[in-house]
């Protein structure tokens, strides 16, 4: 290469470096700010498209204009009722305004930790302004449980004996509920954003669970609700066994009463036909009647271990004696 040619390639290179930082893309989902030594010069860009920026001068900053995720910490939280809890919330974010984003949080690091602050603190303001009972149904929740849907198996005695702070849990009407506090949680939220450039589009709770201090004791509670309800499941089916084995009883005795009773009246009706037939054919001739039934007292006069003495003028051997 000789010494002419040497300036003008060092020129075209330098020319191409130059032209290849002074494009920038915008891609979609995206939006960028250009800035010229920390001052913003251009921008917001939010198409996506091929744009012109001056090379080593200026800056691209690119954000997202995606929903962002914010997952926060387990937080242990005193509910209105004086219930501590583990609260664990999640919620959905956009930067809606990247120029302000850009001046005050700068990427969405800082971001996330602006939002840490903001969400836990109107979390934990609507956690202990409401009742437990209310962070976990939802307002039009219908309080239908196992001991109503059973209660001509479960009586009312046995569901006060859950105890007053179960009847009070089941019968607790729902002012609020999960859906309305999680709204004011949003509304409270979307007040304090706007001035980071971001805008929180949802909140949501994620999971409620009792600390650990207490957990066992509600589990162990839970499990002697259920050995109860059992139990009284067991006793009443006992219960409705005899009742059942007792009318069992009592039918077949009335079916054994009434067959009993029908068979000595077709009894008694037979003995009576037969008696009306033997009648009427003894009636025709008395005196053959006379003679059977003599011989028949014949046959069953006398056993062997007895004698039967009788006059010989007896009308009892009036067949035996000669005919006169």
């Amino acid at each position: 290469m000789g010494k002419k040619t040497f300036p003008l390639v060092v020129i075209l290179l330098v020319a191409v470096l130059l032209a290849s930082g002074a494009f920038f893309t915008v891609t979609e989902g995206q939006q960028a700010i250009v800035t010229q030594f920390g001052k913003p010069v251009g921008g917001p860009y939010t198409q996506a498209g091929l744009y012109f920026k001056v090379p080593l001068i200026q800056e691209v900053h690119t954000f997202e204009e995606r929903l962002l995720k914010w997952d926060g910490s387990p937080n242990q939280i005193p509910t209105r009722d004086k219930k501590y809890i583990w609260v664990d919330t999640t919620a959905r974010w956009r930067i809606t305004n990247p120029l302000r984003f850009l001046q005050t949080v700068a990427s969405e690091r800082g971001a996330l930790s602006r939002l840490d602050d903001i969400i836990d603190s109107v979390v934990r303001d609507q956690v202990s302004s409401n009742l437990l009972v209310e962070l976990v149904r939802s307002s039009d929740w219908i309080p239908v449980t196992i001991l109503q849907r059973d209660e001509k198996y479960m009586p009312t005695s046995s569901v006060a004996s859950g105890g007053e702070d179960d009847q009070a849990r089941i019968d607790t009407k729902v002012k609020r509920g999960r859906q309305i506090i999680t709204r004011a949680m949003l509304a409270e939220a979307a007040k304090l954003t706007p001035q980071y450039g971001i805008q929180v589009v949802d909140i949501e709770i994620k999971r409620i669970n009792y600390v650990e201090s207490v957990q066992k004791q509600v589990f162990q509670r839970m499990i002697s609700e259920r050995k109860r309800i059992a139990s009284q499941y067991r006793s009443e089916g006992e219960g409705d066994k005899r009742r059942i084995l007792g009318q069992m009883q009592k039918e077949l005795a009335r079916v054994r009463s009434e067959a009993y009773k029908k068979a000595e009246e077709i009894k008694g009706q037979g003995d009576a036909d037969a008696t009306r037939i033997y009648g009427a054919a003894y009636g025709r001739n008395p005196g053959f009647y006379s003679l059977y039934k003599t011989l028949e007292s014949y046959g069953g006069a006398g056993t062997e271990k007895s004698d039967l003495i009788l006059s010989t003028d007896s009308d009892f051997y009036k067949y035996l004696k000669a005919p006169k």
